[in-house]
């Protein structure tokens, strides 16, 4: 039977091994040979010249894109809401090992991710990751010393360094995120003006530049601020890129107030609604090029270098359909009568969106408040801005949304109030570090130990608000997520590397498993390791004296006891779930374990089954 991994892939091998089928020969041992792919390239690759945007330190934080990690998310019900039900998750942890763990459960299933991540100003927290550099390191890379240790040139943390370290921060978590995206999905990650430059170029390699989508402008404030001694900024940016722009299709947003304004029905038609639309067309034809004579006598002719939009046959059926008017007078420009209950769709998002479109931070701040008086979170997002990213990204009923700098978990307040809306299923992924609220802080005072205290503490009553105010349409309404958290591997290092013990060592080793862990832990990290999602149902039951977990209907099953009966095996075979788990040590001897192959094998040949 085959191990578990318990391991994340390795991307940067999985890459090569795609090198090795287009070009075998370049590849040898898993080590490509660069100068042999350039040459089967031939001008479609570079060596030494060509537009690029690098940092010191870029090579080391592309390496830690694929290198994989032996950690695993250990689930936590206790501190969760509805966790039988519920299809919403938030995970506590860095998101960087995260989003490597979520790689082969949630591959190509996220519609919509949104992060709102440090603006680098000098004063946010910058995740420390493991591949950041001392600074005598990064000044020998970046030449601040010559070969005899002298300095060059004065580098101050302005002088390089500030970028370089933000950039080797978000760029392998953009690139582990793009993996996520759906073929038809779209990412889009708030930004203000001290990174925004950076952050172009570095999304413009990892999701192409032919998959930009926008820079929207947020209006995150009116009027000018204090702290200001230049010009005072009242935007931010959200830079938008589709997994693929050209399987991505934009959602249309509904009509606001003043578009509706220009809809009325002065005639009393009975088809409702309408507005004037201009009967000229920009470009002229000779067939369109006429006279319209009005009710009260009066001539038109299309404006200079233009005709009307339809030949005098189709002009004689609109008008004799009541679609033509000549304004309340009746000797007013001919116009087509648009009616609303015909036209299609809502309005194309644009670039800029102000306060009344999406909210600001001040809003953002009163909206927090409602929820906890006690001003925990000094920057929230507000739940409208996120909700109008939701529309645009087009996210249907069922589709997956991805927050991984969740903070107060603004984007899952903003996913249960559209789904309260249209009776939609969207589910969350809510991932944030716990960061601990400083001593003498309002959150600290009013007893939240970090920020992931807040964030779920603000899903859990942003819930309650959503369900009072739905009513008898809320029935149903997931408001619920299971909470994870990010851990050293359930496993000894005995299990990774069993050869390098003696049978001595290993008939002292008690258990292959940490003492600490639950046969929960053990299952979520199957879950991990074979792919599963992490929001399925779950039942426990005992057969036999034995426990038995049986995940999403027979997905997995797993039995995680010593000494399993024989008649556990049957049942668990019986029943052909799709995969199949045990403990190495549930079984007495090598032999006893073959016989269990051989049952699986008769009884259940579709199933596959691993031991841990």
């Amino acid at each position: 039977m085959d191990k578990m991994r318990f391991e994340t892939p390795n991307l940067t091998a999985e890459n090569a091994a795609r090198l090795a089928e287009l070009f075998p020969g370049a590849v040898t041992e898993g080590k490509v040979n660069i100068g042999l792919l350039r040459a089967m390239l031939g001008e479609e690759a570079f060596a030494d010249e060509a537009y690029e945007f690098t940092w010191v330190g870029k090579r080391a934080a592309i390496a830690e894109a694929g290198r994989p990690i032996r950690k695993t998310l250990r689930p936590c019900p206790e501190e969760s809401r509805d966790w039988d039900t519920t299809e919403n998750l938030y995970i506590e942890g860095d998101n960087l090992d995260v989003l490597k763990l979520l790689q082969e459960s949630y591959l190509g299933k996220v519609k919509m991710i949104y992060i709102d991540p440090p603006y680098n100003t000098g004063n946010d927290f910058i995740y420390r990751d493991r591949f950041s550099q001392s600074r005598r390191e990064y000044d020998e890379d970046s030449g601040v010393y010559d070969e005899d240790g002298d300095r060059l040139f004065r580098n101050t943390e302005s002088n390089g360094r500030f970028h370089s370290d933000w950039c080797s921060m978000i760029y392998p978590r953009l690139v582990l995120a793009r993996n996520l995206l759906t073929p038809d999905g779209v990412i889009f990650i708030s930004i203000d003006d001290n990174e925004v430059a950076q952050l172009r170029k570095i999304c413009d390699e990892v999701f192409g530049e032919s998959n930009f989508v926008a820079n929207i402008v947020w209006q995150k404030k009116y009027g000018p601020a204090n702290d200001s001694t230049t010009i005072s900024p009242t935007h931010d940016h959200i830079l938008a890129y589709a997994r693929s722009i050209l399987d991505w299709e934009i959602g249309l947003l509904p009509r606001g107030e003043s578009q509706m304004s220009a809809f009325k029905n002065p005639d009393n038609d009975p088809r409702g609604l309408w507005r004037a639309s201009d009967l000229s067309a920009r470009t002229y034809s000779a067939s369109c090029d006429y006279v319209i004579t009005s009710p009260t006598g009066e001539e038109f002719r299309p404006p200079a270098s233009r005709s009307w939009i339809v030949n005098p046959q189709r002009y004689a059926e609109l008008l004799a359909d009541n679609r033509i008017t000549f304004g309340s007078s009746g000797n007013g420009r001919p116009m087509q009568k648009k009616f609303l209950s015909e036209v299609r769709g809502g309005i194309t998002p644009e670039t800029w969106w102000t306060r009344e479109f999406a909210d600001d931070n001040k809003n953002a701040r009163y909206e927090m408040k409602a929820l906890f008086p006690e001003n925990v979170f000094d920057t929230p997002k507000p739940s409208k801005l996120v909700y109008r990213l939701l529309q645009v990204a087009n996210v249907q009923n069922n589709d997956l949304v991805l927050d991984f700098f969740s903070g107060s978990a603004t984007t899952a307040h903003a996913v249960m109030q559209l789904n309260a809306e249209d009776g939609g299923r969207r589910k969350f992924i809510m991932v944030q570090l716990p960061e601990v609220c400083a001593e003498g802080t309002e959150a600290a005072k009013a007893g939240y130990a970090n920020i992931c205290e807040i964030g779920k503490e603000r899903i859990r009553r942003a819930g309650d608000k959503i369900l009072g105010e739905a009513g008898l349409v809320g029935r149903g309404l997931d408001v619920g997520f299971r909470v994870l958290k990010l851990a050293d591997s359930n496993m000894e290092d005995v299990y990774y590397a069993a050869s390098e013990y003696t049978q001595e060592m290993l008939a002292d080793m008690v258990s292959n498993v940490k003492a600490d862990r639950t046969d929960m832990d053990l299952l979520f990290g199957c879950l991990l390791d074979w792919g599963l999602s992490l929001s399925g149902p779950h039942t426990r039951e005992t057969i036999d004296g034995f426990t038995v977990h049986t995940y999403n209907g027979g997905d997995l099953v797993a039995c995680f006891d010593e000494r399993v009966s024989p008649a556990v095996i049957y049942e668990i075979a019986k029943r052909q779930p799709r995969r199949a788990v045990f403990r190495d040590s549930g079984f007495t001897s090598s032999p006893e374990k073959i016989n269990v192959w051989e049952i699986f094998k008769l009884r259940a040949p579709n199933t596959e089954v691993r031991v841990i």
